[in-house]
């Protein structure tokens, strides 16, 4: 399960940095139609943060200290994930109002 939340992390880590660079870069040069945050969506923007925080949550309860078994891991890693498409969601919602 380990490899499932690493693989999950770093494509929610890549997809991230992919949004905060192009909108950067579409800010900076005054091309908002190149903005990828923009063109992801609210939905895109959670399945970031899910997949984020599934591989941290996943990790992190598999190194624990606790000795977890995977369905626990599993658990907490969904939890996680269910967390950070949440905050993601209040975020953006945040920063519209």
């Amino acid at each position: 399960m380990v490899k499932v939340y690493a693989v999950a992390l770093v494509a929610g880590v890549i997809a991230l940095i992919i949004v905060l660079m192009g909108g950067a870069l579409a800010s900076n040069l005054g091309r908002e139609g190149w903005d990828p945050g923009a063109g992801i969506g609210d939905a895109g923007k959670a399945t970031i943060g899910a997949l984020v925080g599934f591989g941290m949550g996943g990790i992190s309860a598999e190194f624990s200290p606790l000795d977890l078994a995977w369905p626990v891991s599993l658990a907490i890693a969904l939890g996680a994930a269910a967390l950070s498409a949440f905050w993601v969601r209040y975020a953006v919602r945040q920063r519209e109002a």
